[in-house]
């Protein structure tokens, strides 16, 4: 089943498949459910074509931004960010932590894996 161009999982209950898509969280996913007066612990394979389409117009209706609109707008706010030279900016450019974490050590999943440095043997005596 296709919801905001997201193909969502049909095994999975309804209220899991919907956090598939990209701006609905658990909470959204509750919301929409009880909007749509469908049962969020069904799956989402024993939805008739009516629950689905509601589903849908549910989801239009509520007005988030979702998908590619949502992606779009988050990369443009990181792009307006950099274009005028704000710290954050600056922070995304370099592809560091932008929200006050410490670098020194951690940080590995922002900056990648550890790179050898040639020539930075530690001197003996």
């Amino acid at each position: 089943m296709r919801i905001a161009g997201v193909q969502i999982p049909v095994e999975k209950r309804l209220i899991v498949s919907l956090t598939y898509v990209a701006g609905v969280g658990p909470s959204r996913s509750a919301i929409i459910c009880e909007k749509a007066k469908i049962d969020p612990s069904i799956r989402v394979k024993n939805l008739t074509t009516d629950q689905e389409e509601l589903l849908r117009k549910t989801l239009l209706d509520l007005g988030y931004i979702l998908e590619s609109d949502l992606r779009r707008e988050i990369q443009l706010n990181v792009k307006r960010l950099q274009d005028i030279g704000s710290y954050r900016g600056f922070r995304h450019r370099r592809k560091l932590p932008v929200r006050g974490q410490r670098t020194k050590t951690n940080s590995r999943t922002k900056r990648g894996r550890k790179v050898a440095i040639a020539g930075k043997k530690k001197v003996t005596k």
